[in-house]
């Protein structure tokens, strides 16, 4: 490509989004450019601290249990304070307890701050997500979602390199440069983002209140909770690259360093392909992505039975990298499709938290397969889920129909919800809603427009959203 046309790619790739995207952006990969504790606490408590893998392994899992509790409540806060509040309260409060967490010599202690470590940490995700999708533009979604999972990465794979050379200098280094990191990311956020919250639609005197989102809303939400649980099973295949795959390669004799060269490919060619590829799937049918990105997940760790070198293992990572870039956008544009806009973070929040407790089993799983069945057996239980989950998503999505394109008048602020972001009645007139008032389909609407007749039922809108990237 010549120089004009990668320009013209960047251009493309960039422009349209709000302000208030990029600071949010830049939050996200400071936040992550500090990511110390969840990379390096397994080494510090053995090599460090000297105690035994079974007690990192608990403290991991007490971590990951934190992020699980904390996905609900943060979600519900989310709603009910706002986005911005919501941040500010998660940051803090992870900027605080990373830095006590690297002061706590006794083992309860360590296991008890690593547990309000992982809910301070995880707590900000619902949040985050639901500001993106108030703040961008219905066509944009897939574009920012992508962007942001970019930043993560970079910002992972630059904090990793990084945090293993301050290490070998200090670990307490290392705990306070993320509690910094954090804090800045936390100034950021209070200096440049504002509230995105949707604002309540103003009642007549004497009409009933609406129904709140409420968390058994959600769960009655057949096709969210579908979706949630598909989430689930797809997040427990790509979870065995960090808890089967390691064990997996030691079994073949390959070193530490062995699986962090593979591993390295993972992070390398996110950082190079997400977002060329995100500029690719853009507009193309997103229940095919998502069965397309079920299979490769799957097959991609299947393939591994068959890997016994460094190069093979390798090449198996490639391919479950694909389906983790194409995955990543179009399964968060769904999830954010069927949010309603004034339930974004409880939604969120349940979404959040089908990957806190996939990184929970994971390891169970792994272990157990391996120890009684080997690893050949892990590695076809993973194609079975992909395949499995691949059906679950073309059964969930069949009935949903694409609306043709419109092209967005304008790509001010003003303009950057569609009209199905509108949560006033003369948004859609003519429909009731049990609810509340009508809601939208939410961020990434590629399908067409629905709205809720009850919760988990959804039929076709008369009205056409602007064009959305297919997620």
């Amino acid at each position: 490509m010549s120089v004009a046309g990668l320009r013209k790619a960047a251009h493309e790739t960039v422009a349209g989004l709000p302000r208030e995207f990029w600071w949010l952006w830049t939050s996200t990969l400071v936040n992550r450019l500090g990511a110390f504790v969840a990379t390096f606490m397994a080494l510090y408590l053995t090599l460090d601290r000297g105690y035994s893998a079974s007690y990192a392994g608990l403290v991991a899992s007490l971590h990951g249990l934190g992020g699980v509790v904390s996905s609900l409540g943060a979600g519900v806060m989310t709603d009910r304070l706002g986005r911005r509040p919501t941040m500010l309260i998660a940051q803090l409060s992870t900027a605080v307890s990373v830095a006590v967490l690297g002061f706590m010599v006794h083992p309860v202690a360590i296991a008890g701050v690593a547990f309000v470590v992982g809910m301070a940490s995880n707590a900000s995700r619902p949040a985050v997500q639901a500001m993106m999708a108030d703040i961008v533009r219905p066509e944009d979604r897939v574009r920012a979602f992508s962007l942001n999972y970019w930043a993560i990465n970079l910002g992972f794979a630059v904090s990793s390199a990084g945090a293993g050379f301050i290490a070998e200098y200090s670990y307490l280094t290392g705990f306070l440069g993320e509690a910094a990191l954090t804090l800045l990311c936390a100034v950021v956020v209070f200096l440049k983002v504002p509230e995105s919250r949707p604002e309540a639609v103003p009642r007549k005197a004497g009409d009933a209140a609406p129904d709140d989102v409420r968390l058994s809303t959600v769960l009655r939400d057949g096709r969210y909770m579908g979706v949630v649980g598909l989430s689930f099973l797809v997040a427990l295949i790509f979870q065995q690259g960090y808890v089967g795959l390691p064990v997996a390669m030691g079994t073949d004799g390959l070193s530490s360093s062995d699986f962090g060269t593979a591993i390295a490919v993972n992070g390398v060619l996110i950082v190079v392909l997400q977002i060329p590829v995100t500029r690719f799937i853009q507009h193309r049918d997103p229940r095919r992505l998502l069965i397309l990105s079920a299979l490769l997940a799957g097959y991609g760790f299947g393939l591994t039975a068959f890997a016994g070198s460094v190069g093979v293992y390798a090449l198996t990572v490639c391919v479950w990298t694909v389906a983790e870039i194409v995955n990543a956008p179009t399964q968060t544009g769904i999830v954010v499709q069927l949010s309603p806009a004034h339930g974004r973070g409880r939604y969120q929040g349940m979404y959040t938290m089908s990957w806190s407790v996939a990184a929970l089993v994971a390891p169970l799983m792994s272990g157990f397969v391996i120890d009684h069945y080997g690893a050949g057996w892990l590695w076809a239980t993973c194609a079975v889920l992909g395949t499995v989950t691949a059906a679950g998503y073309w059964l969930l999505m069949r009935n949903l129909e694409l609306p043709e394109p419109v092209v967005a008048a304008s790509t001010g602020p003003e303009d950057r919800t569609g009209p199905e972001d509108r949560t006033g009645p003369e948004a859609r007139p003519g429909v009731a809603d049990p609810m509340g008032p009508e809601q939208p389909a939410g961020p990434g609407d590629l399908t067409a427009s629905v709205h809720r007749t009850a919760p988990g039922e959804r039929t076709a809108s008369e009205d056409r959203p602007l064009a959305e990237p297919a997620v």
